[in-house]
């Protein structure tokens, strides 16, 4: 049985290849690996990726991926950037 943690660190290797994880693709992907109990649907009525995966995320990412909100992704923090928090407008 899959557990949090290992969405999360599927997840972290599919940032790995292309240094951006978009959500709304890899909430897909997460779905049909892992099973619906790692997703939900939103108030908006898009799936979302569940709070105790995004937490692990989270923990194995800090300090090197931050969320850019205006691209809906994660992406790896760039050379010239201070981390000041996991999430960028």
């Amino acid at each position: 049985m899959h557990t949090a943690k290992d969405v999360a660190e599927y997840m972290f290797s599919q940032f790995e290849i292309k240094d951006i994880l978009y959500q709304e693709t890899i909430v897909y992907k997460i779905k049909e690996e892992f099973g619906e109990s790692f997703v939900y649907t939103n108030p908006n009525g898009n799936l979302a990726i569940d709070k105790k995966v995004l937490k692990e995320f989270g923990v194995l990412t800090k300090g090197i991926v931050v969320w850019e909100r205006s691209y809906l992704a994660w992406r790896k923090l760039k050379e010239n950037e201070k981390y000041k928090g996991r999430q960028i407008d």
